[in-house]
């Protein structure tokens, strides 16, 4: 049965408002240099940011960088590489250890000759993790994830991720989760209800942080989930976002109550 966000009626809570970036504000590309960005998306953001008090932020597996040039000439909140970089409502910066980055930089090497190997594969090197994506290579899928668990077992101080054609070497302790919580003990988010909306595994933590705290966590498409909503797709997302100043009326028809858990 269809479940709305808020009951007709009710008094909408402050809310705070957390995304995914690709698969959820924007479609998923082969690369992710080729990602396309609807022209008015980031005037579509600046506007929910100001309804929402500035509490907007983006929870991304990209860099801060990446998220900064795609939706110039913004500069929201953002956990980037999956939390290991978070810049504050207020402009400063949480970087990630030196440690960590250099182990990043060890791994990216060490699974550099599979590339070589088959150029389709993509290395994304990230300040303190790493990607390795198959999307141009599916085949490739199950000798991505050997390389990088052998690489991994002398880098205990990192996990390794599954996404979307993507597997990730992750610093254990960050991830979207974390950073979801970071964001909520400071201003303008502390004391507001919080929303986060993504697609990917990797959005799971976030999901759960969200709800725990209150809020709801929406999963964009099919496949299990801790998220008790779920959206159909990123023209979804879009439209979920353009009616957030009118909550009651223009979400109900998008969202509906997740049966797999």
């Amino acid at each position: 049965m269809n479940q709305p966000l808020l009951e007709t009626g009710t008094d909408v809570p402050a809310l705070a408002l957390f995304t995914d970036f690709d698969g959820t504000l924007v479609e998923i590309a082969e690369t992710p240099d080729s990602v396309h960005v609807p022209n008015d998306l980031a005037e579509q953001i600046n506007r929910i940011t100001r309804e929402f008090d500035n509490a907007f932020a983006v929870l991304t597996g990209r860099e801060i960088a990446d998220i900064d040039r795609f939706l110039a000439p913004l500069h929201l909140p953002i956990a980037g590489a999956h939390g290991s970089q978070r810049r504050r409502a207020d402009g400063s910066m949480e970087e990630v250890d030196e440690e960590l980055i250099a182990g990043a930089e060890e791994i990216a090497r060490a699974i550099e000759p599979l590339a070589v190997a088959h150029p389709e594969l993509l290395i994304e090197p990230k300040p303190g993790t790493v990607a390795l994506h198959y999307r141009q290579a599916p085949e490739l899928a199950d000798a991505c994830l050997r390389a990088l668990e052998e690489v991994l077992a002398d880098h205990p101080q990192y996990s390794l991720v599954e996404g979307k054609m993507v597997y990730e070497a992750r610093p254990i302790g960050f991830d979207k989760g974390a950073a979801l919580r970071a964001f909520m003990q400071e201003e303008p988010f502390i004391g507001r209800t919080p929303i986060f909306i993504g697609d990917d595994v990797t959005d799971e933590d976030a999901f759960r942080a969200a709800q725990e705290l209150g809020g709801v966590g929406i999963k964009i498409g099919p496949g299990e989930t801790a998220a008790r909503l779920r959206i159909a797709d990123v023209t979804s997302v879009r439209a979920l976002i353009g009616g957030l100043g009118d909550l009651v009326h223009r979400a109900e028809p998008v969202l509906t109550e997740t049966t797999a858990h």
